[in-house]
């Protein structure tokens, strides 16, 4: 029997993680697919280190420099864009439908999947309107996701990310991804499942919120693994479980833009009362993600940025352009310097002084119009009603590496391996290309 294959991204797993709690449904993969801790993409953010899995490329060739862009040319910061060409790298589809075109690949809620060479994909694709939001999926065949809302009912984006988070999404995407393997019987099909990064940001990795969403997560792969052998198809497909990062526990938040406004290099615009961040006039801002944040700067005002921030003790390390080399984010859409937080800060995207001054859609789940990733939309202030600007409700972060292997994403699958105990992640694609027999131009220092 040709043997199929299930990825199964769930955020947030280590090895300690695994170690330290009793997880019945995930252990049954794990006993038959021993675990590696791997070295994930820096920045450990989603779009990053998603893009290093499936194309098997850093940041630097693929171009996934976080999970927002800075558009030099027309001043603007986009987060969470989709479009599949923003990924400068041929991805795991690419090459399969290049040598074996009959392969069949499902690719749910993985980013960067809009328009993607795939067979089977849905993703949130919210259509905006003056008046309301309609919550509707991008689905390939056309007409897929409309199918799957017969079956489950439609997909709730406010249970996917804001303040009413929850197992919902990740049991949606259960449901959806086993209905996908019986309906469409796929080759391949990679699943997203983002339950715990709710958790972690909410309560911090070590909090009991935490450890309940960890059995809320088993308990749906779990209801997976009941559709195989149900089914008869649990000897039929392999199962990769990974994870993109792993979580640092929270004291402390600095927005890097309030230090370079205080220093004269950050401008800003008053519109009504409200102010605005003026990029054309600005000498340096920040586009924050995260741990990681980066700083875009006029030429010949280098020094005094690095002089800026160089004094913070939140900031743990300043990379300019020739360290960016190191640490694999050296593209050109990469900021002039890049920072990493200490570990238990986290940096803001906040420019304002006084409350009464920050834009009305800062206190909105708006994922597209902030400069930076915004935790705090995890979070709503029940007196007004809108998304609290307290950053100290936030209590877990990611997006700088570890040394420590405990702390590390994990790597769990049965395909054989050289022997090994650590992966990389850019060794994850040339492994299910591997195992469909497909060559591919990933470089050799990338393959197990």
């Amino acid at each position: 029997m040709k043997k199929k294959l299930i990825v199964l991204d769930t955020v947030c797993l280590t090895k300690s993680i695994l170690k330290d709690n009793r997880l019945p449904n995930i252990s049954k993969i794990l006993n038959s697919a021993p675990f590696f801790a791997m070295h994930t993409a820096f920045p450990a953010v989603t779009c990053s280190v998603q893009a290093t899995l499936t194309s098997g490329f850093p940041p630097s060739e693929h171009g996934m420099i976080a999970n927002g862009l800075y558009d030099r040319q027309t001043y603007q910061t986009s987060f969470w864009e989709q479009h599949a060409s923003l990924v400068q790298k041929p991805r795991i589809w690419d090459i399969i439908k290049q040598n074996n075109p009959d392969l069949k690949v499902a690719v749910l809620f993985w980013q960067n999947s809009l328009y993607i060479n795939a067979d089977i994909v849905i993703t949130p694709k919210p259509i905006h309107l003056d008046n309301q939001m309609i919550m509707w999926c991008y689905s390939k065949p056309v007409g897929f996701y409309e199918e799957i809302v017969k079956k489950q009912g439609e997909f709730d984006l406010k249970s996917y990310w804001g303040p009413f988070s929850s197992l919902k999404s990740s049991e949606w995407i259960v449901g959806a991804a086993s209905y996908t393997i019986a309906s469409q019987k796929p080759d391949l099909i990679l699943v997203y499942l983002p339950h715990l990064d709710y958790a972690a940001q909410k309560s911090g990795p070590k909090s009991d919120e935490f450890k309940a969403s960890l059995l809320e997560l088993d308990k749906a792969i779990g209801s997976l693994l009941s559709f195989l052998e149900e089914n008869n198809l649990i000897k039929e497909y392999e199962i990769i479980l990974l994870s993109e990062y792993g979580f640092n526990s929270v004291t402390n938040s600095v927005s890097p833009n309030l230090i370079l406004r205080e220093a004269g290099l950050l401008s800003v615009r008053k519109i009504k009362e409200k102010e605005y961040l003026d990029y054309e006039y600005s000498k340096a801002f920040a586009m924050v993600d995260h741990q990681v944040a980066h700083i875009f700067v006029k030429a010949g005002y280098e020094d005094v940025v690095k002089t800026a921030l160089k004094n913070r003790e939140v900031v743990a390390e300043i990379l300019d352009k020739n360290m960016q080399k190191d640490f694999k984010i050296n593209h050109q859409r990469s900021g002039d310097f890049v920072l990493c937080s200490q570990n238990n800060s986290w940096f803001n995207y906040h420019w304002w002084n006084e409350e009464k001054y920050a834009p009305d859609f800062t206190f909105n789940v708006d994922i597209h119009r902030k400069p930076g990733y915004d935790p705090s939309e995890l979070f709503i202030d029940y007196q007004t009603k809108t998304v609290s600007h307290n950053t100290k409700l936030v209590k877990g972060s990611h997006g700088i590496l570890h040394d420590d292997a405990d702390l590390l994403p994990v790597f769990a699958t049965s395909i054989q391996l050289s022997p090994q105990d650590m992966v990389d992640a850019t060794q994850i694609a040339p492994t299910i290309l591997k195992f469909f027999k497909i060559s591919h131009d990933i470089p050799s220092k990338a393959l197990i």
